[in-house]
């Protein structure tokens, strides 16, 4: 029997609705994506560590799972929120359910919501604190006392252990170090189908054991949580600029880079989270339709006073930073992410961009 649950928000707004996932509780910030597809990716891309996603398309599971489509091992979200569940699934592909998927990883799931709503809500009045209950007595002062994303290094918690190759290793391509912040799977194809050697590293790694190994170059993964909690990647970006090494990050690698150049970073009110962001790319005054999942941003002004680093890329829906690169070093990054799956790939030459900076 279907069990009623509530999704209930840090300022009291409730709705209520039915578990389709594991049977339990579960807390995280409320944020939303407007993508049409691609729940798999989202659910199991460790930039969405702890987080409870909306989907706003309305009906979400009917084409099923399967392992191809993993964006890492396990589902990384909070928590997940759909309008209709559909519990029928049809793909050549599918191997499962995305109601089977969520309970063999433990992960709460609530139907029924009016997710517009929900969204409407979020916009107005910002990404918050939310929860899944199967009672509501006490559940807003729960809700109050959970971590709020703001100053929480969740890089340490999603990176690896140990390093790893990606791949196998091609005579004459040339080693790069992979900084795992929380990095997607599709991310490491692209890269070793651009022509390099994939070595994947601990966040902590300090940079002179990458370059003992003989990187060519680094680079820096997209990953959760408030990129100003991550020290250690700050301090990383400073070696990178003092050796000169090549380097190339994507989202939270590009706000850590924003970082450590001298910049500042900012909360969104509700973030970008979708498939359809148009972003200019300023050099070329070519505009791209880019897959985004971020909570926080590069502060421009902050950089302003820095005559070496260039803006390369803004949002035409609200002028934020999309992408900088340093004018005298080898060093560049973009929020949005050009190795969206699914998605558009109106910005996977910057792999190639990657590639040619490296001999």
């Amino acid at each position: 029997m279907t069990k009623k649950a509530w999704f209930i928000l840090e300022d009291g707004t409730e709705f209520e609705g039915k578990m389709f996932g594991y049977d339990s509780e579960t807390m995280g910030e409320a944020v939303f994506n407007t993508s049409m597809s691609g729940y798999q990716e989202v659910l199991t891309d460790p930039s969405y560590c702890g987080q409870i996603v909306t989907m706003t398309y309305p009906m979400i599971g009917n084409y099923g799972v399967n392992r191809e489509d993993m964006e890492s091992d396990m589902i990384q979200v909070a928590g997940f929120v759909v309008k209709e569940y559909s519990k029928t699934y049809s793909n050549f592909r599918a191997t499962g359910s995305l109601g089977d998927f969520l309970k063999d990883g433990r992960i709460a799931a609530i139907e029924g919501i009016d997710t517009r709503m929900l969204t409407r809500h979020l916009r107005d009045k910002g990404a918050m604190r939310a929860g899944i209950f199967l009672d509501k007595k006490g559940a807003v002062d729960r809700l109050k006392s959970h971590p709020s994303m703001n100053g929480l290094d969740l890089a340490s918690k999603v990176t690896c252990e140990e390093k790893y190759f990606f791949g196998d290793k091609v005579a004459g391509n040339p080693d790069i170090a992979v900084y795992d912040f929380g990095v997607k799977r599709n991310i490491l194809r692209l890269l070793k189908a651009s022509g390099f050697n994939v070595t994947v590293y601990p966040a902590k790694t300090p940079l002179k054991d990458v370059v003992a190994d003989g990187a060519k170059g680094v680079f820096l993964s997209n990953g959760p949580g408030d990129p100003d909690a991550v020290d250690y990647a700050k301090v990383l970006v400073k070696d990178i600029a003092k050796e000169e090494i090549p380097c190339f990050g994507i989202c939270l690698g590009h706000q850590i880079l924003g970082l450590g150049l001298g910049g500042k970073t900012y909360k969104l009110k509700f973030g970008h989270r979708g498939g359809n962001q148009p972003v200019m790319n300023l050099p070329t005054e070519k505009v791209e339709i880019t897959s985004q999942n971020h909570g926080f941003a590069v502060d421009m002004d902050s950089l302003k006073g820095n005559s070496d680093i260039e803006i390369t890329h803004v949002n035409l829906n609200d002028k934020t930073v999309e992408g900088l690169r340093h004018k005298r070093l080898p060093i560049f990054s973009v929020q949005y992410h050009p190795e969206a799956c699914p998605g558009p790939n109106d910005s996977q030459y910057l792999f190639d961009q990657f590639r040619k900076m490296i001999s």
